[in-house]
């Protein structure tokens, strides 16, 4: 029963402090990918992957630690559609990169948590940050290219930028910083053409289309919100408050 107590007062606290329009993103996220997959026969196993992962990173964008808990589910059940539409680099990306960066990202982010709202902190990167940012990322997508190439993969200069950028970014999630959602914009629109393809030409789970489009689409919100929110921040912490 005290168990049970502590959890409710858990949950009611990560709720605590939404705005209405956070809510009204969220259902209609999520409705929005249940409406249409049910009326299109989808798959279970591809809408529960969608709808934790839809859940995961509206989550992340409200700066609420809850997202590492459906990202956690959402990268097992999301790996077993990508193998089954053998996108192979998909699946060690989450098995093997996105999976255990979930519990370090949740112990990163507990340190950081504004107990006023409940979210956590967010930063923004200095201009030579920025500048080695951009130097790494495209060091890092023509090399891994390279890579590719010589091992006969199809469009390799797409698989290593959805790669190695998706690295990027939730290094720059772990840390807290506002530039991750530029970065997830670029990761999301190339996911987005890769499962239109899957979907016409093998019919993939539309759900899972559906989730990197909403996914762009969050990438967008989040940013404009995240970069306001950086900025006030960064005035409270100069200002000592």
């Amino acid at each position: 029963m005290m168990n049970l107590k502590k959890m409710l007062d858990k949950i009611l606290r990560e709720v605590q402090g939404w705005k209405k329009w956070e809510a009204i993103w969220l259902l209609l996220a999520n409705g929005l990918i249940l409406g249409v997959s049910v009326s299109m026969g989808d798959n279970v196993l591809g809408v529960l992957a969608s709808l934790t992962g839809v859940t995961c990173v509206i989550l992340c964008g409200m700066g609420k630690l809850s997202n590492y808990f459906f990202g956690t589910v959402n990268v097992i059940l999301y790996a077993i559609v990508a193998w089954n539409a053998k996108y192979y680099g998909d699946v060690m990306l989450n098995l093997l990169y996105y999976f255990p960066t979930n519990f370090i990202g949740f112990f990163l982010w507990r340190k950081h948590i504004d107990q006023e709202k409940n979210e956590v902190y967010k930063k923004r990167m200095t201009l030579k940050q920025d500048i080695i940012l951009a130097v790494i990322s495209v060091v890092g997508v023509l090399g891994y290219s390279w890579l590719l190439k010589l091992l006969g993969g199809n469009l390799p200069i797409v698989d290593s930028m959805s790669t190695v950028f998706s690295v990027i970014a939730q290094i720059l999630m772990m840390k807290r910083f506002m530039e991750q959602w530029v970065i997830w914009i670029i990761v999301d629109i190339v996911s987005v053409i890769m499962w239109i393809a899957a979907f016409f030409t093998g019919g993939e789970s539309v759900a899972v289309l559906m989730m990197w489009s909403v996914y762009l689409a969050n990438a967008v919100i989040m940013f404009v919100k995240w970069r306001r929110e950086s900025a006030e921040y960064k005035v409270k912490e100069e200002s000592g408050l």
